[in-house]
């Protein structure tokens, strides 16, 4: 899973507050995993899915793995750039690389999440291995990036 510089990328902005950082001011790693999925659900939703219809139907994206690399620490007020890409399915895993950017230009961190969709069946989940024909067509439109269609 690298990054892919050609491919346009999921934008989400926002601006370090006081409830993202530590006692030094520096963003807490919490908050980068509470972004993340906060851009995983916008870009769901740009793509023609939002997650609320998702999970009306009993369908979940859960997270299996997750990876972060600092690079740079981000400070209280600091704006911050999440660019994401949405990789091919590696069999039921669904992989996204995250960049924290600063300035537009300089990597704060690097994220990789890889989810897997689930269907709620009573108190469990089962895997799902063939996605309904809708979340096939938002799939293909995370991959190929905002502004393109399929």
């Amino acid at each position: 899973m690298e990054w892919q510089n050609e491919q346009p990328s999921w934008l989400l902005r926002r601006r370090v507050l006081p409830q993202h950082t530590d006692h030094g001011g520096v963003m807490w790693h919490g908050a980068y995993l509470a972004w993340l999925e906060e851009a995983r659900v916008e870009a769901l939703a740009a793509s023609g899915l939002p997650y609320a219809a998702l999970s009306a139907r009993g369908l979940e994206l859960p997270v299996l793995t997750l990876q972060v690399d600092y690079r740079q620490a981000v400070g209280h007020g600091e704006l911050v750039e999440l660019r994401s890409q949405v990789q091919p399915r590696r069999g039921l895993r669904l992989p996204w690389i995250s960049r924290f950017m600063l300035s537009g230009e300089r990597l704060a961190a690097e994220a990789r999440v890889e989810l897997a969709l689930v269907r709620r069946q009573g108190a469990g989940l089962q895997l799902v291995r063939r996605y309904p024909p809708e979340l096939e067509l938002a799939l293909q439109r995370l991959i190929d990036g905002p502004g393109k269609s399929c």
